[in-house]
């Protein structure tokens, strides 16, 4: 069975979802929706994105269970954002580098913007070469503020 949270965050709404005892999915909501059930990850993933927020945690410790998501090549990519530590950017170049080769920047960015639980796998440190922000699912003003709150200022 599948829960689900709304959590309202400097960035908008998040709707926060688990399984069992791992978070599965972490999206941007424009309102809240209904939630459904409840459960001490969701309530530990909730007061680890609060600690976050308040810029006092830099690492998350709640179980995240990817692994009935996605291709073998964008689990490969996810497993790579949640080595990039916080208050640090990687490109997409690089990101590609560490997955498979520089030709696969493409596939990176695809997998990057599909990826199923944000912020806490921080697909928002992946810029463009040049420096500038990129792309991102949640919107680049969401992007910009989670890398302010990390202490960066980008272009």
């Amino acid at each position: 069975m599948e829960n689900i949270i709304y959590y309202e965050s400097p960035v908008g709404w998040l709707e926060i979802r688990s399984a069992g005892e791992a978070i599965t999915g972490l999206d941007y909501k424009e309102a809240p929706g209904e939630s459904a059930g409840g459960s001490d990850v969701l309530e530990q993933c909730a007061e680890e994105l609060s600690e976050y927020f308040a810029g006092v945690r830099t690492r998350f410790t709640v179980p995240v269970d990817l692994s009935f998501k996605g291709t073998k090549f964008q689990r490969r990519v996810w497993n790579e954002l949640r080595g990039i530590p916080y208050g640090s950017t990687i490109s997409y170049k690089s990101l590609a580098m560490r997955c498979g080769g520089a030709n696969y920047t493409r596939a990176v960015a695809n997998a990057n913007g599909k990826n199923p639980v944000s912020i806490i796998v921080p697909c928002h440190r992946v810029i463009s070469s040049d420096g500038t922000l990129g792309g991102y699912t949640g919107g680049l003003d969401r992007k910009s503020k989670l890398l302010t709150i990390e202490g960066l200022q980008l272009i």
